[in-house]
């Protein structure tokens, strides 16, 4: 039998279906995860989606999210039309439909108001989890005065790539086409970087090997590795630096390498001598002969490459130092900036690296004030490093008002419960004179605003996006922008009159300033225009393998830095350690009793394939999978404390307490109790400290905080 894409793909005479097929993509996942779509729309609907066979990336295949896109997009509780706060903070149903006009007339006023009152920089702006428009809205923010620009990347992304500056200067990422060996250091793709799959699968076609070290027992594991590392959670630097001796000691080493193209190696050796074999095994809860063979696989099958997750490896407050121990293992071996080893990459546009440079940075930062930022001293690394705010401290700023007030938020997509200690961010909203969100949906956050703008989906506008391999597309609308929302673009270019910017790039817009910003990498914007799937760009390059050996790195050493110069510089006045030691995953002054009374370790932020962040828990087909809160524990723990499959227990932190169920499963290490984020019902960050940070990135340790679990 014909099927329907049959019959509109071939164009059966006389099968008039009145149904296009348009193309654009998936943006529910982060910018490097942004796969093509195939829109199958009728009368202005979206009636199916697929993926793009055509498009480099995904080649067709979608996940299980972005099969969901239909449900996400017609979400029932979709934000229709700019509202106002008539009622208390914080209540149901105080929130009521006015004009655009009216909106951005009020937010004007407000804003307006508190810059006179106090400054600019005691309005604060924030951009969530979508990062399609932020080159826009960072350089908008400093347009209007603010320094206080900052986004979720606050405890997403930066502090791998921090870890990599303060190492070689510079992100790199493994190539996994020319590996023999292929190290998944928290590698779970078939739940979250679904086309990085295939890659793995090829290497071991070849005949090459897999190690993946994860304390959760996986389908990659499962389905791809040769060993599996089930270590304790938040226990990764012990590993890696076990590893090392391991290396050193069994003279796996590449000695040209380390006498030629690194910094302090000497230094990190004699520290490396006190990790024996027994005393990282004890830690990591790793059979020592398992850390031993992996450690000779990895070693002496090269050339090897590290897969390092830039969240899971450094949501702990020993993450950072964890991370950067992890990547003194490509130095060891010589597999950094060597075929099949670790390769030197550099973003090109939000956050993606796809093999040509553009004037994103300058674009964005222009006009940037020269004034503190919001938690400025507090984590020196992420000063330097980083043109945002760390948002973990801006509610600490909020409340207590030094070294300066925060009176204002404006914020596109702003979700409190996304950072550590709920509560206490609850607290800073109600206290803001004015606080302004944008958002597809109704969320928890929009129920303190005072101003709730509708944004559209990537459905319903256009964007720029590039892609490995020096590829680039500019997208289009499948559909009409839905009730009466706007894309976010459009939203603070609308803005721009009422706060008195005035940017003549920005008022152009959005493609003016993508075309400004891409300007020498031969791309042509009408034949981006023209193209509904990635073309080439010309100024595209493949990294040679081996140059940054010649050129030298972009450290102080111009070396790689086993003892970073950079940190060295808060040694004194931060206590921040140049070397990569380890710590423990609790904070070193926790009361001695916590550890009897919370014997375990809480993860939060578990991936599912049906869930990112909080955007798939109010879809119904996705929600069906796992439709109550869970905590996934072991069976051991479960039975000590007379638990057992779907029992009520009461989850609980010295910071919070839920009620939720409880599943047992052999997938999570004794000890561990692993559990999804996102959940309106269920908040996962309020067992977790908002003083819980790495003090040298401030991320918070979503992965380690200490709780228990009883049947209730």
């Amino acid at each position: 039998m014909t099927t329907l894409e049959q019959k509109i793909k071939a164009k059966i005479p006389g099968e008039d279906t009145g149904i296009q097929v348009k193309k654009t993509i998936c943006d529910i996942c982060a910018p490097v995860h942004h796969c093509g779509i195939d829109a199958y729309v009728k009368d202005g609907r979206v009636i199916k989606v697929e993926g793009t066979k055509e498009h480099p990336y995904n080649k067709g295949n979608l996940c299980t999210k972005g099969q969901c896109n239909r449900a996400y997009i017609y979400r029932e509780d979709r934000i229709r039309t700019p509202m106002k706060r008539i009622g208390p903070k914080g209540e149901p149903g105080n929130l009521t439909p006015i004009s655009w006009d009216e909106a951005f007339q009020i937010i004007g006023d407000n804003l307006n108001r508190i810059k006179k009152e106090y400054s600019p920089h005691s309005v604060a702006f924030y951009s969530g989890y979508a990062k399609w428009y932020r080159p826009i809205f960072h350089r908008w923010v400093y347009d209007f005065g603010s320094v206080n620009f900052g986004t979720d990347d606050s405890v997403c992304n930066n502090s791998g790539v921090m870890a990599c500056r303060c190492t070689v200067g510079i992100p790199f990422k493994p190539d996994m086409a020319h590996a023999n060996t292929f190290l998944g250091w928290a590698y779970g793709g078939f739940y979250s970087a679904h086309a990085s799959v295939p890659g793995v699968k090829a290497l071991k076609e070849r005949g090459g090997k897999v190690i993946i070290v994860d304390p959760k027992i996986t389908p990659a594991v499962k389905q791809l590795a040769d060993i599996h590392l089930q270590l304790k959670t938040g226990t990764d630097g012990a590993l890696a630096l076990g590893m090392a001796k391991l290396i050193i000691d069994n003279g796996w080493t590449d000695d040209a390498f380390l006498r030629d193209h690194t910094y302090g190696y000497e230094e990190y050796k004699a520290y490396v001598r006190q990790w024996d074999l027994d005393k990282v095994s004890r830690i990591t809860g790793v059979p020592a002969s398992l850390i031993y063979e992996a450690t000779k696989l990895y070693a002496t099958n090269g050339p090897a490459c590290i897969n390092e997750s830039c969240s899971t490896v450094a949501h702990h407050i020993n993450g950072f130092q964890n991370y950067r121990a992890i990547a003194m293992l490509n130095a060891l071996t010589g597999n950094f900036d060597r075929e099949g080893g670790a390769l030197p990459m550099e973003d090109s546009y939000n956050l993606r690296a796809a093999g040509f440079q553009t004037r994103e940075h300058e674009f964005s930062c222009a006009n940037k004030p020269d004034y503190p930022h919001i938690g400025a001293g507090k984590f020196p690394l992420w000063d330097e490093l980083v043109d945002e705010f760390q948002s973990v401290d801006l509610r600490r700023q909020i409340i207590e008002g030094t070294p300066y007030p925060v009176k204002a938020l404006f914020a596109l997509g702003f979700n409190h419960k996304m950072l550590p200690g709920t509560q206490q961010t609850i607290e800073a909203l109600m206290k803001l004179d004015f606080f302004v969100d944008t958002d597809l949906f109704m969320t928890d956050a929009t129920r303190y605003a005072d101003v709730v703008l509708p944004a559209c989906s990537s459905f319903e506008r256009g964007e720029f996006k590039v892609y490995p391999g020096g590829w680039a597309m500019l997208t289009k609308p499948v559909i009409p922008p839905l009730y009466d929302s706007r894309s976010d673009v459009d939203i603070l270019i609308g803005l721009m009159p009422y706060l008195g910017i005035h940017d003549e790039l920005l008022e152009k817009g959005y493609e003016a300033c993508i075309e400004w910003i891409i300007e020498g990498s031969g791309l042509d914007m009408e034949e981006l225009r023209r193209s509904d799937v990635p073309i080439r760009v010309p100024a595209a390059k493949p990294y040679i393998p081996g140059t940054l050996l010649k050129q030298g790195y972009n450290t102080p050493s111009g070396k790689f830095e086993f003892k970073s110069q950079l940190i060295e510089k808060y040694s004194k006045s931060h206590g921040l350690n140049p070397l990569t030691t380890y710590r423990d995953c609790f904070d070193d002054d926790d009361d001695p009793a916590y550890a009897k009374t919370y014997p375990l370790c809480l993860t939060t932020g578990t991936r599912l394939p049906n869930t990112i962040h909080s955007r798939f828990h109010e879809v119904p087909w996705a929600h069906y999978m796992r439709p109550e809160p869970m905590a996934d524990v072991n069976p051991e723990d479960a039975a000590a404390r007379g638990v057992k499959q779907g029992d009520k227990i009461a989850l609980e932190s010295p910071n919070g307490r839920l009620e939720v169920k409880a599943n047992l499963t052999e997938k999570v290490h004794a000890g561990n109790v692993h559990f999804i984020h996102g959940m309106s019902q269920a908040n996962a960050n309020i067992l977790t400290s908002p003083t819980h940070l790495d003090p040298y990135s401030g991320f918070p340790g979503y992965k380690s905080t200490r709780c228990n679990f009883k049947k209730i």
